[in-house]
């Protein structure tokens, strides 16, 4: 499979808050959960000049183990959000909106996270049916986004996490736990930066940039939500 080891994902549509435009409800969940899913595999196959993937509903749905009904679901959810847009050079291509020169982006892993068959593991515990699916997405998204990239590290609280992901509190710790045992993030603790008893919390993305990390950046020093932007 010719992909790269990461890929930009736009991310000004994060910064303004559409993470929390994703919500989970009984009769449409599935589509909202489905529809990051089929972002992350948009992505992954995105030109890195242009932002336009040329990609098929079967490599689509092998990507994400999800039905092709499931897929169209998903991107009816991407399009109506304007963050895809179907077939803008023919059949099989979608093109990722606001891509480009002077728009924000955020590095996403790509082919680290994926077998020999073109299916991504980490999607094998989604089974579309519950909300820490959806909210497990969110934040791993919201992680990308937020990624101080001097130290490749999202140093954020709960608190944050909750209003920049649309997230409650009390679920947030649940989506962790999945995103943990999919091998998806893992959690450092540092000293607290108000001199507080206790330790903060930052999150890494597994597989983006590994050689960068604290044993060769040493402590973060933007402090808790720092800036993560990244420029085209």
């Amino acid at each position: 499979m010719n992909m790269r080891k990461w890929v930009k994902l736009p991310s000004a549509w994060m910064e303004e808050g559409g993470l929390s435009r994703f919500k989970w409800r009984a009769e449409t969940g599935a589509s909202e959960t489905a529809a990051l899913m089929v972002l992350m595999a948009i992505a992954h196959r995105a030109d890195l000049a242009d932002g336009l993937a040329r990609t098929t509903y079967d490599e689509l749905t092998t990507a994400t183990g999800i039905s092709r009904t499931k897929v169209s679901d998903g991107l009816d959810v991407l399009e109506k959000r304007d963050l895809v847009i179907r077939e803008p050079d023919g059949r099989s291509t979608y093109q990722l909106t606001n891509y480009g020169e002077g728009h924000v982006w955020a590095a996403l892993p790509a082919k680290p996270l994926y077998d020999r068959n073109g299916a991504m593991p980490m999607f094998d515990d989604f089974y579309l049916r519950k909300a820490a699916e959806l909210d497990a997405l969110k934040i791993y998204l919201a992680f990308a986004a937020r990624r101080d990239t001097s130290q490749n590290v999202a140093r954020i609280t709960y608190d944050q996490i909750a209003d920049y992901a649309g997230i409650h509190l009390g679920k947030i710790k649940r989506a962790l736990g999945l995103l943990n045992i999919n091998g998806l993030v893992t959690v450092e603790s540092y000293e607290r930066m108000d001199g507080l008893p206790g330790a903060s919390h930052g999150y890494r993305l597994a597989h983006l940039f590994p050689r960068l990390h604290a044993g060769t950046t040493g402590r973060a020093t933007r402090g808790q939500g720092g800036d993560s932007r990244n420029y085209e």
